[in-house]
């Protein structure tokens, strides 16, 4: 059970790290999955966003599959989401619990007795950078990490997917990302800083429909800083939406608390 632990505090460690590389409802669109070649960086960004999930919760199992060169581990996990409200995690037995939420960060492991409860503003005052909730909730789903509203983007056209780069380049740091065009959800989502040989890439490797919900199958997250590297496979099973859920979470008593150090980051 002790790999379960290093899968979830390594899971929470590589999206924090995604923010190490960059500080800087509607009506569905159908597609046929072809590629248009004169769609505009504007508007396949607008049809990313007008085909973003909109459900009320969600529940299913998670098999995660980490290595990090030296050793392969696998574990499923049972995931459940209120939508901009909470992310729940737990281990079998409940051994390893997580609970997310847009003000705080907390879990346990019973097998060690330790435990972490902290805010996403412990997190981003110690790595410097802007962390939260939004984030997490995106990369599990399919959406782009950071708003793509907010910057110009060039498009073009790479392995049958729409490919999307910073009209201007940013100083330290590399971004792109590829949105396939069946339904207009990340494909590839790139963040890199030559400069510290850091890269974090997020492949979707394919989706799936449940009902009229479309959600990422496999996902696969690699990160790669100077000579370590780590991979995180995550693929989803049983998923359903907008059943009633309860997301039970309660630190147990006596369990001592995780100091989280930037050298753990």
């Amino acid at each position: 059970m002790t790999i379960i632990w290093r899968l979830i505090k390594k899971s929470i460690c590589l999206c924090t790290f995604l923010l190490l590389l960059v500080s800087c409802k509607s009506k569905s669109v159908i597609a046929d999955g072809t590629v248009n070649k004169n769609l505009s960086a504007k508007a396949i960004i607008k049809t990313h966003y007008q085909n973003q999930l909109n459900f009320k919760t969600l529940s299913g199992k998670v098999k995660i599959d980490y290595s990090d060169g030296y050793a392969s581990q696998g574990v499923s996990v049972s995931l459940r989401m209120e939508k901009d409200k909470a992310i729940w995690m737990s281990a079998p037995l409940g051994m390893v619990k997580a609970y997310i939420t847009p003000e705080r960060v907390t879990f346990y492991n019973k097998l060690q007795n330790e435990y972490f409860d902290g805010d996403f503003s412990y997190l981003s005052d110690m790595l410097g950078v802007e962390l939260n909730f939004d984030k997490v909730q995106n990369l599990l789903l399919g959406q782009a990490l950071f708003d793509l509203r907010k910057e110009k983007y060039i498009s073009s056209v790479s392995n049958k997917k729409y490919q999307l780069k910073l009209k201007k380049a940013l100083d330290l740091f590399k971004v792109m990302y590829q949105i396939e065009p069946q339904n207009f959800k990340m494909a590839t989502q790139q963040l890199s800083q030559p400069s510290k040989n850091r890269l974090l890439q997020i492949d979707y490797k394919n989706y799936q429909k449940i009902n009229k919900w479309i959600i990422p199958n496999q996902v696969l997250i690699k990160a790669e800083q100077a000579t370590n590297k780590s991979t995180i496979d995550l693929e989803y099973r049983n998923v359903e939406f907008n059943k009633s859920l309860n997301f039970p979470y309660k630190i147990p008593k006596g369990f001592k608390e995780i100091v989280l150090r930037k050298n753990e980051i």
